[in-house]
């Protein structure tokens, strides 16, 4: 399977199944993606003030996830490359009146549109193995937060257990495909899925490139048996 990151060939393919994106999230993921989003954002530790952006935001969640916790961030900005998930993420935020808290533009996250220092906090939400340039788009991520600033990512993650491994590459490689090429209609979408969480760097590799471009206190904290990983971090003060 080609797992090449081109953000024309990326934006291209989520596009392609935006109409299908959130039904498919919840439904492969049995509703624990919502729980995932939820612990992101707790490890923010937000207190009513913060101005958060969300890269690769998708159709939102995350972003709304950040905007309506309790408390929840003051301002919360948006920003992916594939113009018809943000256009129904813009629907989401609409329908839920949501649009004066929480912001949605088209952007690249190894060009973020914010300048230095403008933000308190940065989430991702399974983005970050889909950025042809990760390490690009972690110095970008660096250089808009706050000293002290907050980083949370959630990323999908070959588990160790065997059980588990064995398990969640059956799942992985032969259900989730057929479930999301007889939904979405796209060939394509969902064999990428599987085959770019296994090209992606390891836990400990992804902790040693935060480091590297200045991350400090960098945790990587399995969930749901290793399926997927917390990545936290701050900016040093």
């Amino acid at each position: 399977m080609d797992v090449s990151k081109s953000p024309a060939k990326i934006a291209g393919m989520f596009d392609a199944i935006a109409g299908n994106y959130d039904l498919l999230n919840h439904l492969l993921s049995a509703g624990i993606d919502r729980r995932w989003r939820k612990q992101a954002v707790r490890s923010l530790r937000l207190t009513g003030t913060e101005r958060v952006l969300d890269l690769c935001t998708g159709t939102g969640d995350l972003a709304i996830a950040a905007g309506t916790a309790s408390p929840g961030a003051a301002r919360v900005l948006g920003v992916d490359f594939a113009g018809a998930m943000l256009r129904i993420g813009l629907d989401k935020l609409r329908s839920a009146r949501l649009t004066e808290r929480i912001a949605l533009v088209r952007g690249d996250a190894t060009q973020i549109p914010l300048p230095d220092t403008s933000v308190d906090a940065v989430t991702i939400g399974f983005g970050i193995r889909n950025v042809e340039d990760t390490e690009a788009a972690c110095r970008e991520i660096h250089r808009v937060l706050t000293a002290g600033g907050r980083l949370a990512i959630l990323e999908f993650s070959v588990p160790t257990f065997p059980i588990v491994r064995t398990a969640y590459a059956f799942y992985f490689n032969r259900v989730l495909p057929g479930i999301g090429r007889l939904i979405s209609r796209h060939n394509a979408a969902y064999g990428y899925l599987p085959a770019s969480v296994g090209a992606f760097a390891t836990p400990q590799e992804f902790v040693t490139l935060l480091q590297k471009v200045g991350f400090v206190s960098v945790q990587a904290r399995p969930l749901t048996f290793g399926i997927v990983y917390l990545y936290v971090a701050q900016r040093s003060r």
